[in-house]
């Protein structure tokens, strides 16, 4: 018998990864802090800020019927575009928000974050639905297949709960992560209605 001829193949996987971080029950926060640049321009950092909030490309990434409504908060009754969260985009590189609506399993674990590792910096997280904050009606003794709760893989910035929420709780989501990345509520408001000249 030959020995067997070791592969020069590496492909690297998160699974590893995913179940360590599962496993650990803890709410995942990166251990690196991002490095300060050495010149700091406050107001081009605002300015850059404002954009980012205005043109938040969510991937396309639907895990289970959350998906539904996160598809409704794109037709022409809720119109998520007017806000610049327009364009759905199919690859994590050209996305900068990730949306995880529905169940998590383990076995999706390590494509949830290779999804995010993926993503261009800054990037930005929104868990959709009772299944993708704390597991839902599955956080049962019984579980041994679903995630409880995508933050113990991923950081998440905002949560949106509901089973499933509304697409107007979809958009409040967005709004509050426009407040989260530039400090005001409305950084663009869409609608002013005329001043009382009295």
């Amino acid at each position: 018998m030959g020995e067997e001829k070791k592969s020069l193949l590496n492909i690297h996987s998160y699974a590893g990864l995913a179940k360590e971080r599962g496993e650990s029950g803890h709410l995942y926060h990166p251990d690196s802090a991002e490095p300060s640049p050495m010149v700091q321009m406050a107001l081009t950092e605002k300015f850059l800020d404002l954009c980012r909030a205005n043109s938040l490309w969510p991937m396309t990434f639907g895990l289970a019927c959350c998906a539904i409504e996160m598809m409704c908060l794109g037709m022409a009754r809720f119109d998520m575009s007017r806000y610049g969260f327009e364009v759905f985009r199919p690859s994590p590189r050209q996305c900068d928000l990730m949306i995880v609506a529905g169940t998590v399993n383990k076995k999706m674990a390590p494509a949830v974050i290779t999804l995010y590792e993926q993503m261009a910096a800054p990037r930005y997280v929104i868990a959709m639905g009772n299944c993708a904050i704390s597991g839902g009606p599955f956080a049962t003794a019984e579980n041994y297949n679903v995630v409880l709760g995508v933050d113990t893989l991923i950081p998440v910035d905002v949560y949106v709960p509901g089973c499933p929420p509304r697409p107007e709780g979809l958009l409040e989501g967005f709004f509050k992560l426009q407040e989260k990345i530039t400090g005001q509520r409305y950084p663009f408001p869409q609608f002013r209605p005329p001043k009382d000249k009295a």
